[in-house]
């Protein structure tokens, strides 16, 4: 008896265990590859970012974008809020884009909603406000 009890112990720890893993393994699936997360679509933006033209002949050929600065100085969290207009789900992102024209950045603005029938989001707009002179702001994609 004494020896089943601890049996079922060990069973129950292992399942707990199990339990955790699983959860972990479905936040990390659902933040990185899910179409809905904040850096699926900053990647998707980012990306149309680097083949607008106009955003090239600004920025230079090679474009990396960046998050806020943490306290280290990490620069890799996306600001993005969600909130819900009408019934539907709405994101917007905020990050930061540089080339190889020095000194040049800007700020890229993004906003997407959910398709119902789709189920995913959808791009409303991308907008990059360039913050060196001349400052003006450059549409990519407005779907308002």
């Amino acid at each position: 008896v004494k020896e089943a009890g601890r049996d079922f112990t060990y069973f129950i720890v292992v399942l707990v265990g199990i339990g955790v893993t699983g959860g972990l393994f479905y936040v990390i699936f659902k933040e990185l590859f899910s179409s809905s997360s904040p850096n699926k679509i900053y990647g998707d933006a980012l990306e149309k970012c680097r083949s607008h033209p106009e955003i090239i002949g600004v920025f230079g050929d090679s474009i990396k974008g960046y998050g806020e600065a943490t306290r280290r100085g990490r620069r890799q969290h996306v600001s993005h809020i969600e909130y819900v207009k009408d019934g539907l789900k709405h994101m917007r992102l905020k990050f930061y884009i540089e080339g190889t024209e020095s000194g040049k950045q800007g700020t890229v603005h993004v906003e997407v909603k959910e398709n119902l029938e789709t189920g995913r989001f959808e791009v409303r707009y991308i907008f990059v406000d360039v913050e060196t002179y001349p400052r003006r702001t450059i549409v990519i994609e407005d779907n308002r």
